[in-house]
């Protein structure tokens, strides 16, 4: 009995440590299919063979093909399987806790410039999808009113101290912020204008300078 309870931790980490990879899998066999053949094409059948596991495996996981897209936009946002809230990340809480307004710029601008381009290729398979399917339209709708709430907390970091300048409340500053960080701004310098990720950022950086800050 003593030799069974003492396996049992070792046995539960193992499976967790299964479930997690099975997950990714899944979740990567995904990206690869709706970023060539598009949301609405891809079928779970198809993520299911490209995962090397069961259809049912899929369902048990992700429920529905829409859970999956989501799992997969959180996935790239915060860089973790289970899509957690990015303002716990390690990039996130260091901006919070730099007292410089311009360094926390620099290096929210740094961070997030990383983020957009490892999830732009999933939104723009999203913003296809929801031409034609209601739902899609209506998570990914949800989608950017949290992003916007979560760039509002980053702006009040910002603002700590009176820092922003004379006139510009919060909700303004955290629209500009919303509205230059958002995919389409990145696709039309990074794809059109040929820009390195490096220069979107710094790009990134100043103009959010000159704009919040006096």
């Amino acid at each position: 009995m003593v030799s069974v309870k003492k396996r049992r931790p070792y046995r539960s980490r193992l499976r967790a440590e299964q479930a997690e990879q099975t997950r990714l899998r899944i979740l990567e066999a995904a990206e690869d299919l709706f970023t060539k053949h598009g949301y609405v094409a891809t079928t779970i059948e198809a993520v299911a063979a490209g995962a090397r596991v069961a259809v049912d495996t899929v369902y048990a996981t992700f429920g529905t093909k829409r859970n999956l897209l989501a799992a997969l936009v959180g996935l790239r946002v915060t860089g973790n399987t289970q899509g957690l809230d990015v303002l716990g990340g390690e990039g996130p809480r260091a901006v919070q806790n730099e007292p410089d307004p311009r360094r926390q710029i620099a290096m929210f601008a740094a961070d997030i410039a990383k983020r957009i381009e490892r999830v732009r290729p999933i939104d723009d398979a999203m913003r296809s999808a929801a031409e034609i399917d209601p739902d899609i339209a209506d998570m990914r709708a949800r989608m950017q009113e949290h992003r916007f709430r979560s760039l509002r907390t980053f702006t009040g970091w910002v603002s700590g101290d009176g820092a922003l300048r004379p006139g510009l409340d919060i909700d303004h500053a955290a629209a500009t912020v919303w509205a230059l960080t958002s995919p389409d701004v990145n696709r039309l310098l990074r794809d059109v204008r040929g820009w390195s990720r490096h220069r979107y950022a710094t790009w990134l950086a100043d103009t959010l300078v000159r704009t919040l800050l006096p």
